[in-house]
């Protein structure tokens, strides 16, 4: 604009433009001075001259009904426009026009075609078919144009929420309805509709919107136009007690033959005779003239006339004009044209009318409020307005519902006309009666339902007698009582059998005899006195295990042993020594389930719950190495500040994720931390509390050395063993933490009792701690094992963060453990890496990969001495690398008895990646089968093997000790197929089984069944059992019996 009026100054020979040098725009010639004069006055007209214009888009059957066409819609909205445009008091701010659009009478070709209007409509007045009201109104959301609708059924269109851009322009089809119902008490209705789809869909979603406030809508009807089909309807309808029957159709009214034919038909049936009452559906979307007025339909068709006794037509109300005689005084006006004839016009040309009326008013309104005309904001301005429709007053309140009154009209049954009975005001929910009682045939009115089907929130029996209603009620808690007892053993069965098995018994467990320990175990040595076998007692029942072989171990009861072997590997079993066990409580299930489902290196497997001859035990792993505190009071165990360290990562990699999950420990103490056979540390006793609590398990009295470990704010409290929160669970830490770097127990440099420093703790100032000498740790460490145990609870750190200090301190020379020597690399890979380069990672959209573990390795392990269990894996995994040279694979890693081995990279190799894995597994089984410890030659070392084909990812991770690794959900699988398999066992993955099947080269599969993989869906797995060709022993796989 700026550029313009800079033009024309020049134009003007402004002075400020008179320059010589230009003379391309010198106002020298007629042309110039009159192109100057015109883009003047484009510059000073009126800015509504200059904006778009608004057009209105008029949506329904228009060209396929002819009685929806008698509402003359394009006359309807030229009125309205007409009149807009001349209302002073509306100020647009745009042009306002519209386009009358035709939608088809199918609903899927109606949909499709709303689908184009977009692009030639800016707002929509419509749709009139309710079939796709929804999609109509989502479409405006997406196109941002508002949808005004009369016809619209469902009531979720009213949350603008969900809905922003749609408007509806009359009161609810189902709100007026039920206003009506409940003044009457008449709850049962049928809804009966022609077999138009407009109207069809308009059936469903009255149906569905009456259901929705609880009334028993029963049959729900089409009919045709054969007599026979409207009789058939009929009948159906009559066969359930039935008081008010809707018709979804044209009025007869107005021209509609469907509606004679039904009431016709309705009367030779005698169904009109009384106790029935018929509501036309479609007079409730316009104004029908009753005043004065003679319906010829009605004189003409005598059977008809009677049957229209049992009608009760509800229209919108017209106080001062009727329909008819407004539209004849538009004709008087010369607003419409003069050849048309009110009698032969629909009362929808008002509704169209109000319609279009209620868009400028809208439009009106958000031009007021300076907002964007945006249909969301159209649609929200639609409300709190008030104008004169084309018949009546029409107004909307602050939420956007429309208000008008209604009347209920009626006829004697003899006449051609029909009086007002009651005026429904919709604003105030009244019903008032005009002093003109309704006519029902025969004076047999229909009988009242219960008030209780209009009350929200209530159950009503719909009348029936008491007797009844208490045989329902008997049922459903017989029902519901069978349901739980049902669900109960089912829950029973699941926890005893299958995959997710968690209830032991003695058939599941061999104790060992307690000769293998030093001393008995009993009840103050297990874990319930927080004790744990120690590795020296470990140590001392190798000898005679050894004597003997696993085989012979001899077994034991359950009263005196508290170690036992399930399923060929040591667990432990923490006795519960009070309480009723007769049965497991619901609640104490539950806590199992959620146990079982703890999965972390650094946490404690728990397998089960044993139960048995009146005993009670949690059972987890055997960690052979004992307890923290075993470990810290050995002295023939060297600890350096690495070794140290390591411990503390792994406690708080466990902790960590027990909070994660949201476990509250209680009772961690160095005793709860127990350490594997390969000196992992495993946090163990968590949901302890929650199992007692849960099965109502009476505890012992706790030892007053128990409460070294406790937090100060928690020994304050009454019961302090049972309020264990998670920064009581850090302050315990910080005291293990204390245990680890002294290699003492807690408070060890006090010269004082048990007692006193618990009173000290408990009872500041001043705040009593372990003191720590500077030179047994990193300043690092010290200072974090202070923040952990500050009195208070709030400043604490939380495992998260303890874990974030960790990994980024460097604790004195070591720092954490040391990461294992890297694998051997390929060529390129160890170029790059000895440049100092990364190496990117590459994508493999097919590879197979091999896991394999040794069943009992940690019982082997616990019998083993550690040089023993080197030579073991060295000889084992020689021989494995002697199988690998023999076939185009590739060894990733090995980590304790895992050993994991790729094919299809780093050098891609087609499919043969699968065919190579298969051969290598098969060799790898048949040499195992021959193989022999040097230690224990008598005892078998049996695998389990799994395989699975899919893409992954790998690349090499770190420039200091790298190593090639593998990512993917592959590598996943490919885990879980080994663990869920079983010994001597090649368990391969069905897509590992198609590209075998595909290579045709022989491979013998046997299909396993359904196998639960953990953190997977249950699958179909398969055995591998051999080849074509393949004549190698191999060893004799234990029989599989499924659950």
């Amino acid at each position: 604009l700026g550029r313009i009026k800079i033009f024309v100054l020049k134009l003007s020979n402004h002075p400020r433009w008179n320059d010589p040098k230009d003379q391309r725009l010198s106002p020298c010639t007629l042309s110039s001075f009159l192109l100057y004069w015109v883009l003047l006055a484009v510059l000073t007209l009126p800015r509504s001259v200059h904006c778009r214009t608004y057009k209105l888009g008029v949506v329904g059957p228009w060209a396929c009904d002819p009685l929806f066409a008698k509402a003359l819609p394009k006359a309807a909205a030229q009125l309205a426009v007409d009149r807009i445009r001349k209302d002073s008091s509306l100020d647009l701010g745009t042009r306002f026009d519209y386009v009358i659009l035709n939608e088809d009478c199918q609903t899927s070709k109606a949909l499709s075609a709303f689908l184009r209007f977009s692009e030639l409509a800016t707002g929509f007045v419509g749709p009139t078919n309710s079939g796709y009201c929804d999609a109509a109104s989502f479409l405006g959301k997406n196109w941002d144009r508002v949808i005004f609708s009369w016809a619209c059924v469902n009531h979720e269109l009213d949350d603008t929420s969900s809905h922003p851009t749609f408007v509806r322009t009359l009161p609810s089809p189902t709100r007026v309805l039920l206003s009506v119902m409940k003044y009457f008490r008449w709850a049962h209705v049928a809804i009966i509709s022609s077999d138009q789809d407009i109207w069809v869909d308009t059936a469903g979603k009255l149906a569905a919107a009456l259901r929705s406030q609880g009334l028993p809508v029963g049959a729900v009807l089409s009919m045709g136009r054969e007599p026979k089909t409207v009789r058939q309807a009929l009948r159906k309808i009559r066969e359930v007690d039935k008081l008010l029957i809707i018709m979804c159709m044209h009025s007869v009214l107005i021209g509609g033959e469907e509606q004679g034919q039904l009431l016709e038909a309705a009367h030779d049936l005698q169904m009109t005779e009384g106790g029935i009452v018929f509501v036309p559906y479609d007079a409730l979307l316009y104004s029908l003239p009753y005043k004065n007025t003679p319906y010829p339909v009605l004189v003409n068709n005598s059977k008809l006339q009677k049957a229209y006794d049992a009608v009760l037509t509800i229209t919108m109300d017209s106080k001062q004009l009727s329909f008819r005689q407004a539209l004849q005084e538009s004709v008087r006006r010369r607003e419409l044209e003069t050849s048309i004839k009110p009698e032969q016009v629909s009362p929808l040309f008002g509704t169209i009318y109000n319609a279009v009326y209620l868009v400028a008013k809208a439009l009106d309104n958000n031009r007021k409020h300076r907002a964007w005309s945006s249909g969301a904001n159209i649609a929200k301005y639609s409300r709190n307005v008030e104008f004169n429709g084309f018949n009546q007053r029409i107004w909307t309140d602050r939420q956007g519902l429309v208000h008008s009154d209604y009347v209920i009209l009626d006829m004697d049954g003899n006449g051609n006309e029909l009086h007002c009975s009651h005026v429904l005001d919709l604003g105030a929910d009244l019903m008032r009666f005009t002093g003109r009682a309704i006519h029902y045939p025969n004076g047999d009115a229909p009988r009242s339902d219960p008030a209780c089907w209009f009350n929200r929130g209530r159950i009503c029996n719909g009348g029936k007698v008491a007797p009844v209603s208490l045989g329902i009620v008997l049922g459903a808690l017989i029902s519901i009582v069978l349901a739980y007892f049902i669900r109960r053993r089912v829950i029973q069965l699941r926890l005893v059998r299958g995959p997710n098995k968690i209830l032991l018994t003695m058939d599941d467990v061999t104790f060992i005899n307690p000769q293998l320990s030093k001393k008995k175990l009993s009840f103050e040595d297990s874990r319930i006195g927080d004790g744990r076998m120690s590795f020296s007692e470990a140590r001392s029942a190798k000898s005679a295990a050894l004597s003997s072989s696993l085989k012979s171990l001899t077994p034991a009861t359950y009263e005196n042993s508290n170690v036992a072997i399930y399923e060929g590997d040591w667990v432990w079993l923490k006795k519960f020594p009070y309480g009723d066990f007769r049965r497991i409580k619901p609640g104490t299930t539950a806590v199992f389930e959620l146990m079982k489902d703890l999965r972390q290196e650094n946490v404690n497997l728990f397998l089960g719950f044993f139960y048995d001859c009146g005993l009670l035990a949690i059972v987890t792993e055997f960690c052979t190495r004992g307890s923290l505190q075993d470990l810290l009071s050995n002295q023939d165990v060297k600890l350096d500040w690495m070794f140290k360290s390591s411990l503390l990562l792994d406690l708080i990699k466990g902790m960590k994720y027990l909070h994660h999950r949201d476990y509250v420990h209680g009772r961690l103490k160095s005793r709860n931390c127990v350490v594997d056979g390969r000196f992992v540390l495993k946090v163990t006793d968590y949901g302890y509390m929650e199992v007692v609590e849960a099965q109502r398990v009476p505890l012992a009295e706790p030892k007053v050395e128990d409460f070294l470990w406790t937090a100060p704010e928690i020994l304050r409290k009454l019961n302090p063993f049972h309020n264990g929160t998670k920064k009581g669970d850090v302050y315990s830490f910080s005291i293990i933490m204390q245990e680890v770097v002294v290699r003492g127990p807690p408070y060890c440099m006090f010269d004082l009792t048990v007692e006193d420093i618990i009173q000290k703790v408990k009872k500041p100032p001043p705040v009593f701690r372990p003191n720590i000498n500077p030179d047994h740790a990193p300043p690092e460490c010290i200072q974090l094992m202070r923040h952990c145990w500050t009195e208070v609870p709030e400043r604490r750190y939380n495992f998260e963060e303890i874990f974030d200090q960790v990994t980024g301190l460097h604790w004195g020379d070591g720092s954490l453990p040391p990461a294992p020597l890297p694998p051997p690399f390929f060529r390129s890979v160890s170029e790059s890496l000895k440049l100092g380069n990364t190496v990117e990672p590459e994508h493999f959209d097919q590879v197979s990969l091999y896991f394999s573990d040794i069943v009992g390795f940690t019982t082997i392990s616990a019998n083993s001495e550690p040089i023993e269990v080197v030579d073991l894996l060295n000889d084992l995994y020689t021989l494995f690398d002697a199988v690998l040279d023999n076939h185009d694979v590739y060894k990733v890693e090995t980590i304790g008895d895992a050993y994991m081995v790729a094919s299809g990279l780093p050098t891609r190799n087609g499919n043969r990646h699968t065919a190579e894995i298969a051969n290598m597994s098969l060799d790898i089984l048949s040499a195992v089968g021959t193989f022999k410890m040097r230690h224990m030659p008598d005892v078998p070392v049996r695998i389990r093997i799994g395989l699975h084909s899919g893409p992954c990812v790998a690349g090499v991770v770190g420039l200091t000790m790298p190593r090639y690794c593998l990512f993917g959900d592959t590598v996943t699988t490919a885990s879980r197929m080994e663990s869920s398999g079983f010994p001597y066992r090649i368990q391969v993955n069905q897509s590992t089984v198609k590209i075998l099947q595909d290579l045709n080269e022989g491979y013998r599969l046997q299909l396993r069944g359904r196998a639960e993989l953990k953190g997977k869906a249950i699958e179909e797995t398969y055995w591998l059992v051999g080849k074509d060709g393949f004549t190698k022993p191999l060893p004799v796989p234990p029989q599989y019996k499924p659950g």
